[in-house]
């Protein structure tokens, strides 16, 4: 009776959660999106309103704000606007692994409360933010800048995000893509247990465990009940009965952070069905690659994207680890049938994805599930078997070969086509680089591994001596600051600070 229970008073709390701007605000949100009253659609979605959202609503329906500066006026005179961060002074004077040390603290929030009404999630403890326009702590991007933070002996802050990371799980049933309440539909890439992992507190072993068991009852809703051939947000099974997992999002309509960009591709894409389209897009955000041609149909367009008609090889790779995870943590405290039962999970797991995502051609990819085949698109993706141990021997040593031709001189390229979307190539991405290194280290390649180690190290410390900067991503190929996506390269940056300190200690 005790797991039913947890899970009834999951969706309880997930019933209660806040909702996001775009439905409280109606109207009055969707004009100030379209009519791009400010830039970047994040700056209205984190507004903090000086009133109900009742007496707002009114408000605008007497409004005559037909042009933009009166509807300009009427923003400002019932929402304050976020702040925006000023970006960190270059800081040439200090060595890359020093000047990553001293931004922490920079990085570093505090928030216990938030005022009533606003889209911030509060946590009980100290979290370290990527930077730029991200204000709020963010679900994958902590895991990769927690590893510098271990490395620059800051286990203060790991330990204050992990009990953030479980708060969040029991208040919401899972982890949101970050903390903010328009993310709350979706998550992203499962790096929890890996979180939990870095606690050095053995008397908090079982609470960990708990909320890693929590999480993996959010990926796997639906899954008792599903039959061959059926599918359910985040599970599905094929025709022979395997059960895998795929990226969703619980609503189907713009992203309240891209509110615009998303309703302008679906106008210019009559042919599909816009919930379809949004729901994919938002798919894609909770993979982390918002976006790639990895998730497009034709390879090129965003507006073929089809997210949820993959299954996609990190994600399920990342479940056995989670679900390996908590087997050993089960073990460890004595409940011999847990540590049984999630014992087979992953290694059933472990077998399909050798199985269905193994690309003859000699690499992991994304299973179809239209085209009930492997996908043939080369991504970094295909590091994540390695990763976590998944691969057999004769899978890693194929795919280190692949994984070289995607490598160029600053380090491990995203995908091989360029697209303008910024997970794709030139682009390289610190989660991406270290997925591999590992990975690859973890089978013996360490030829490949040091050479993109080195490559990105490269890219990381030749940006910074020109600029003083951290930046989100980079171009590998020509080793400069990356481009592309809905927004400029931001400057900060967690997960670049975190991958490069934590190579740099020789982690």
């Amino acid at each position: 009776m005790i797991r039913p229970l947890m899970l009834a008073l999951a969706s309880l709390l997930v019933a209660a959660s806040p909702l996001a701007p775009s439905q409280r605000f109606g109207k009055l949100f969707h004009e100030v999106q379209m009519r791009r009253l400010f830039p970047d659609g994040k700056t209205f979605a984190d507004a903090q309103p000086r009133r109900s959202d009742a007496a707002i609503n009114a408000a605008f329906a007497r409004c005559r704000c037909g042009d933009d500066a009166t509807l300009k006026a009427f923003v400002l005179a019932n929402f304050t606007l976020p702040v925006v961060p000023a970006a960190p002074p270059p800081a040439r004077k200090l060595g890359v692994a020093a000047h990553i040390d001293a931004l922490w603290p920079q990085l570093t929030r505090t928030l216990p409360t938030v005022p009533a009404g606003s889209t911030a999630l509060p946590l009980p403890r100290r979290f370290v933010v990527p930077g730029g326009r991200f204000r709020e702590m963010y679900y994958w991007d902590s895991w990769f800048t927690m590893l510098g933070l271990q490395a620059s002996g800051r286990q203060d802050l790991v330990d204050d995000m992990i009990a953030d990371f479980g708060s969040l799980i029991d208040r919401y049933g899972h982890i949101p893509n970050g903390t903010r309440s328009y993310y709350l539909s979706r998550s992203q890439p499962p790096f929890f247990y890996l979180i939990a992992g870095m606690s050095q507190d053995r008397a908090t072993l079982e609470q960990r465990t708990r909320w890693m068991r929590t999480e993996q009852d959010f990926w796997m809703t639906g899954a008792a009940t599903l039959k061959p051939g059926g599918e359910h947000a985040r599970v599905v099974r094929l025709a022979d009965g395997t059960l895998l997992n795929r990226y969703w999002d619980d609503r189907a309509a713009p992203r309240d952070e891209s509110y615009r960009e998303d309703v302008e591709l679906a106008d210019a894409t009559p042919g599909r069905n816009r919930e379809q389209l949004y729901r994919d897009l938002r798919a894609g955000a909770e993979s982390g690659w918002d976006f790639s041609s990895r998730w497009f149909g034709d390879g090129r367009n965003l507006a073929t994207i089809r997210t949820t008609r993959l299954v996609p090889v990190d994600l399920n790779s990342l479940m056995v680890g989670m679900e390996q995870a908590i087997a050993a943590n089960c073990a460890t405290l004595g409940d011999r049938p847990c540590a049984t039962r999630f014992e087979r999970l992953a290694a059933t797991r472990a077998a399909a994805i050798r199985r269905y995502l193994w690309n003859a051609d000699g690499f992991f990819a994304d299973y179809d599930l239209d085209h009930r085949r492997v996908s043939p698109v080369r991504t970094a993706a295909m590091a994540f078997p390695l990763f976590t141990g998944v691969a057999s021997v004769d899978q890693a040593a194929a795919t280190a070969r692949a994984i070289g031709a995607l490598t160029g001189e600053g380090g491990l390229r995203t995908t091989r086509v360029d697209t303008g979307q910024q997970w794709d190539s030139p682009n390289g991405w610190a989660p991406l680089q270290w997925i591999a290194i590992h990975g690859l280290r973890r089978y013996g390649a360490n030829a490949v591994a040091d050479r993109i180690a080195n490559g990105w190290l490269g890219s990381v410390s030749r940006e910074y001596a020109a600029s003083g900067k951290l930046l989100e991503k980079y171009n590998v190929v020509e080793r400069k600051p990356g481009g592309g996506g809905e927004y400029p390269n931001q400057d900060g940056f967690g997960w670049t600070n975190g991958v490069t300190r934590a190579l740099m200690a020789g982690r």
